[in-house]
């Protein structure tokens, strides 16, 4: 199978012919650069007969590359334009039909995916990122690793440590589905339109398993909301809100194993899934007496 990519010239071309304006409230900036594309995939690992699922293929760049690798796609697009057309684009660049499934729908609202993909790989909209990528670790649990592309300092929170400034709400809950790590830099010359911020891909790795339940993840997520929303006070203070009072969290946060007086950005994924582990067990013990 030889796929040709997309170039500039045909990028704009199909965009003329699909009469789409990349605008900003979809955070459509395309890609036009067939080496960047081929990166973002092999920094995937894409293998020959995977199933990829790519969020916002817009007008097929990545899709293609992806394509090119070897492996099936299931696509989901927002824009009823572009997701009428890229069964068409794709056939015209050598690839069979059957290869790419192409799903009409918001990110954010679907809940099934044909085919059950076990790789994510995408050129995200900056504005729903994150909420995409936790969305769809959160739905989809056969998906087992991926790469995406999403504005730097977004990258950067995704793969931050603990005690870092930039550790955060979504540092702890992306570190619950798996490792997260910098893959890669991206020009801003290879968009149209050229963004005014600077791109990243970063990658996850789903190997270490399910951390716990879906009541410990809910509940684990919304200890590390509290936490966050007020980063600048102890945990005590901080989960006095949630708990009832200081010196209830104080009492809970020593049961598990975490410092009263320690913030947030201290906390791993671990530390924050033992008090929620802490807090079931007050609630279980409740329930039994």
């Amino acid at each position: 199978m030889t796929v040709t990519l997309l170039g500039a010239t045909e990028i704009r071309r199909l965009a003329a012919e699909l009469d789409v304006t990349p605008t900003k409230k979809l955070g459509q900036n395309f890609v036009v650069d067939a080496n960047t594309v081929r990166k973002i995939v092999h920094a995937a690992r894409v293998q020959p007969g995977e199933r990829v699922v790519e969020v916002g293929p817009g007008l097929g760049s990545l899709t293609l590359a992806i394509l090119e690798a070897g492996a099936s796609v299931t696509a989901v697009e927002i824009d009823h334009r572009l997701a009428a057309r890229l069964s068409q684009t794709v056939v015209e660049h050598g690839v069979p039909a059957e290869m790419l499934t192409v799903v009409d729908a918001d990110a954010l609202r679907i809940t099934e995916l044909p085919g059950e993909p076990t790789v994510l790989v995408a050129n995200l909209p900056y504005n729903v990122s994150v909420p995409v990528l936790l969305h769809f670790l959160e739905n989809f649990s056969y998906l087992q690793r991926g790469v995406v592309m999403v504005q730097a300092e977004v990258a950067e929170r995704l793969a931050a440590k603990p005690g870092s400034k930039i550790y955060g709400s979504p540092s702890v809950k992306a570190a619950w589905y798996g490792e997260w790590k910098l893959s890669g830099t991206v020009s801003r010359q290879v968009f149209w339109p050229v963004p005014n911020v600077d791109s990243l891909l970063v990658g996850f790795d789903r190997s270490v398993g399910e951390r716990g339940t879906e009541d410990e993840r809910r509940r684990t997520f919304q200890i590390v909301d509290a936490a966050f929303n007020q980063r600048r006070k102890m945990l005590r203070q901080a989960l006095s809100g949630l708990f009832g009072s200081s010196a209830a969290a104080s009492e809970l946060l020593i049961a598990a194993g975490v410092a009263p007086t320690a913030r947030g950005e201290d906390l791993t994924v671990e530390d924050y899934h033992r008090v929620a582990q802490q807090v079931a067990r007050i609630e279980d013990a409740v329930v039994t007496d």
